[in-house]
């Protein structure tokens, strides 16, 4: 009785930890969740109008953006090459894009080209982000 009990509990743990998800699914959740997130808060962030644009605000999007963008740059080591290097390349082109944006508010010259600058380059952020991870592909 002893042994059948044992049994059926190794089986048990065997059939459990089969359910699991493998490293490589794991990771492509985490870079799928992420690319929703960057998403969500571009969306935000494009529904801004020089009315309605604060600092705070777009801090907040933003970080949530980096933190994004620091999930998926944790699962690619995870992914398989083909996903890594078509992952890889959009994060690489959208954070480009990103850093390029922000040089240029932060070369605007007065407060009413700066809310102007920003609605502009939300709107560049935007289509940056459709273009770098439209080849992401998690459906």
């Amino acid at each position: 009785m002893k042994l059948a009990c044992s049994a059926a509990a190794v089986i048990l743990a065997l059939a459990l930890g089969a359910c699991g998800e493998s490293a490589e699914e794991t990771a492509q959740t985490k870079v799928c969740d992420a690319k929703a997130d960057i998403g969500k808060q571009v969306d935000e962030l494009k529904g801004l109008t020089a009315a309605t644009v604060t600092r705070d605000g777009v801090t907040q999007n933003l970080e949530a953006i980096k933190a994004d963008v620091k999930d998926i740059s944790d699962a690619l080591p995870d992914l398989s090459s083909d996903r890594r290097s078509e992952v890889e390349a959009a994060t690489r082109a959208f954070t480009d894009s990103v850093k390029a944006i922000a040089g240029q508010l932060r070369s605007s010259l007065s407060v009413s080209d700066a809310k102007a600058g920003v609605v502009t380059a939300l709107d560049q952020l935007a289509a940056s982000y459709q273009k770098a991870f439209a080849p992401v592909d998690c459906s």
